[in-house]
C-alpha cells in the first residue's frame, strides 16, 4: 500500500497542471464537470478523499485519455484507500498517524532526532513512557496503549520483506538527556545498540557527538524525516517535528535543505559500529534507580 496522503499530494498535483494546460479556471472546471468550486480546489490541495466518479468526470472534461487516464485513475484509487492507522487514529495521535501514513510503501526513510529516541527503533516501554507524558499528541480519545500498539504495527514495516531501506541519525543530546524512567532508557539504548549490530542491511544507526562539528558548522533546528517513494513521480516529502505540529514538506525549495542537511549531519556522525560503542557505554553509565533502591 502507497501513502494515501502522498498519492492524494500527487493526484492533486497532476489535476492543478492538467486544469492549467487546459487554460481553464477551478470556477470553470466546476461548471463543466457539475462540481462545487470547493470541491476541484480540496482535490487541488490534497485535502479531499477523492470520489473516483468525480476523477472520472474531470479527465474526462479535460480530455485525458490512455496509458495517462488510467495512471491517474490508479492513483486516485490509492489515494482514496484507508490504511490501518484510520481504525484508530484519535486513539493513537494524530501526529503518529500522519507518521503511519508517510511511512506506508516508502522506499527509504532518513530521519534526524534531535531531542528523542527514534519512534521506529522504539521498545514499548520507552514507547509507553512518552505517551504518557507528550501532551501535544493528545487528542479526546488517546489512549498511551493504543499509541505503544500503533507505534508496534508501524515498526513492522521495517522487517517486512519489502520494508523501506531506514537510515537515522541520532543527536547524542537525545541520548544524554533522560526521556524516561532511567532503566527504561538503557534499555532503550541497548535494543537500539543491538538493532545496529545485528547487521540488519536495511537498517543504519548513526550517532552525531555533541562535540562534533558539522559542514560550515550548521546548526540543526529541529529532527525531520525524508520519505521517498518507488513511483519517480511521487514527490519526495519531508516531515519536520515541531513542539506541537508536524510540518509537510513536498516543494522541492523546501525539501533540499533537508536533503542537504541531512547529507551533513550524516558525514559528521559516527559510523555504525562506533554508534554501537557509544550507545553501549551511554547505558552503562546511566543511573540505574531499581539498583539504588536495593
Amino acid at each position: 500500500m502507497i501513502s494515501p496522503y502522498v498519492r492524494r499530494l500527487r493526484l492533486a498535483a497532476e489535476l492543478a497542471a492538467l486544469r492549467r494546460a487546459c487554460d481553464l479556471s477551478a470556477e470553470k472546471l466546476a461548471r463543466a464537470v457539475g462540481l462545487p468550486r470547493t470541491t476541484i480546489s480540496r482535490l487541488e490541495n490534497a485535502r479531499l478523499r477523492p470520489d473516483i466518479n468525480d476523477v472520472i468526470k474531470i479527465l474526462d472534461q479535460l480530455g485525458v485519455t490512455g496509458e495517462k487516464w488510467t495512471q491517474l485513475l490508479a492513483i486516485a484509487r490509492e489515494a482514496a484507500e484507508r490504511g490501518w492507522w484510520e481504525s484508530f487514529a484519535d486513539e493513537m495521535g494524530p501526529r503518529q498517524a500522519l507518521y503511519a501514513n508517510l511511512e506506508a510503501g516508502a522506499e527509504s526513510i532518513e530521519e534526524y532526532h534531535l531531542t528523542l529516541l527514534p519512534g521506529l527503533l522504539q521498545t514499548p516501554d520507552f514507547t509507553s513512557a512518552r505517551a504518557a507524558v507528550d501532551k501535544a499528541d493528545w487528542s479526546a480519545n488517546f489512549s498511551p496503549a493504543r499509541a505503544v500498539e500503533a507505534r508496534r504495527l508501524r515498526q513492522r514495516m521495517l522487517h517486512r520483506p519489502d520494508g523501506a531501506k531506514y537510515s537515522v541519525v541520532i543527536d547524542e543530546l537525545a541520548i544524554r538527556r533522560p526521556a524516561a524512567p532511567s532503566e527504561v532508557v538503557v534499555q532503550q539504548l541497548r535494543h537500539i545498540a543491538q538493532v545496529v549490530d545485528s547487521d540488519q542491511p536495511r537498517i543504519t544507526v548513526r550517532v552525531l557527538p555533541l562535540d562534533k562539528p558539522i559542514d560550515e558548522h550548521i546548526v540543526p533546528r529541529s529532527g525531520f524525516s525524508i520519505y521517498r517513494y518507488p513511483d519517480p513521480g511521487d514527490p519526495v516529502v519531508v516531515a519536520v517535528d515541531t513542539v506541537t505540529d508536524d510540518l509537510v514538506h513536498t516543494h522541492p525549495e523546501q525539501t533540499a535543505h533537508y536533503l542537504d542537511l541531512h547529507r551533513r549531519l550524516t558525514d559528521a556522525a559516527l559510523p555504525p559500529d562506533e554508534s554501537v560503542q557509544l550507545l553501549q557505554a551511554a547505558a552503562r553509565r546511566a543511573p540505574r534507580s531499581t539498583e539504588r533502591a536495593a
